[in-house]
């Protein structure tokens, strides 16, 4: 074996370039595996993965089937003849056949503290479970959703103001600095994965458009925990008018006006420093900095209610 394993990558988000990065430092990158280009946008028009484009800016072989399980895309892996696969957020579930290749092992940079929170949205539902700490873990690949030994993990606290688009940019830096240190210990079998505890397994879904509705009955936390989760996509919603509204960057503050028994569940409380104030459902008021009409663009609560006010007592489905 050389000094420096022959590896393959697979990924495609933006999350997974900086692994992509420490996986050209530290092995003989073969190539590079990441999902077709897809229409996106208004227009529609075809947009490349970010994998893809870090790739070529490494000029390394970039593979982007269709689909995986055929025997022209295992032959194609087979003839780069890798030590090695790092997955980090592909997309797909590699079949056995795949996973067999490398003798050294797949392993996926996953960002959750397994066994909690397997599946495709780990940073997302740790914000909404409202969770207090997260993490980053290299585990090895099997057959199984997020299922195999875990060779390290880091951990990171969730903050109040943490949204999916924070926490994420914060577990990239973290996953890819965690295989920098892992993965030659890998090449050199000195690591020894500990394997997961499968009794304290939970799961974390693809989110739907449908898990961005607010619902204002929920604690004041658990409204901010969800609003946060979803930023950026799907974004939070409630209904205005019989329009969908979205609103962001929320904050819990103290109630202002009503007492708090007095407060109703998606009641406006008017516009103060924090943004627009909605009651919830105990008493507490969660206030969002920014608010996005219909076929609008996200901006300042302020801006979008001097076009749009929205007056106190309005109820917000």
């Amino acid at each position: 074996m050389s000094e420096r394993p022959r590896a393959l990558f697979f990924g495609s988000p933006e999350f997974a370039v900086p692994t992509l990065e420490v996986a050209a430092a530290v092995t003989d990158l073969r190539g590079v595996v990441s999902q077709p280009d897809r229409p996106a946008g208004r227009g529609r028009e075809l947009h490349a993965p970010a994998v893809k484009v870090a790739a070529r800016g490494l000029g390394v072989p970039l593979l982007q089937p269709e689909k995986i399980r055929t025997p022209e895309f295992e032959a194609a892996l087979r003839a780069l003849d890798p030590e090695i696969f790092v997955v980090v957020a592909y997309g797909r579930i590699l079949p056995p056949a795949l996973l067999a290749i490398p003798r050294l092992g797949c392993w996926n940079v996953h960002a959750s503290l397994l066994p909690s929170l397997r599946g495709a949205a780990p940073i997302q539902w740790a914000i909404i479970r409202g969770d207090s700490r997260t993490g980053v873990a290299v585990m090895r690949m099997e057959e199984g959703l997020d299922t195999g030994p875990v060779a390290a993990v880091t951990e990171t606290p969730i903050g109040d103001d943490d949204t999916a688009a924070t926490l994420s940019a914060r577990l990239s830096r973290l996953g890819a600095a965690l295989l920098a240190e892992t993965l030659p210990r890998i090449a050199a079998g000195a690591v020894t994965p500990r394997e997961q505890d499968h009794a304290r397994a939970t799961l974390a879904p693809p989110l739907r458009k449908e898990d961005g509705r607010l619902d204002f009955a929920q604690p004041a936390r658990a409204v901010s925990a969800r609003a946060r989760g979803v930023d950026p996509w799907p974004g939070a919603t409630a209904t205005l008018d019989g329009e969908m509204i979205k609103l962001f960057t929320p904050r819990v503050v103290a109630p202002a006006g009503p007492a708090p028994a007095a407060v109703r569940p998606g009641r406006v409380l008017g516009a103060g420093p924090d943004g627009l104030m909605i009651g919830c459902g105990d008493g507490g008021v969660v206030a969002f900095a920014e608010l996005q009409l219909p076929g609008r663009k996200r901006l300042p609560a302020g801006v979008v209610l001097n076009g749009r006010p929205i007056p106190p007592d309005t109820l917000l489905g």
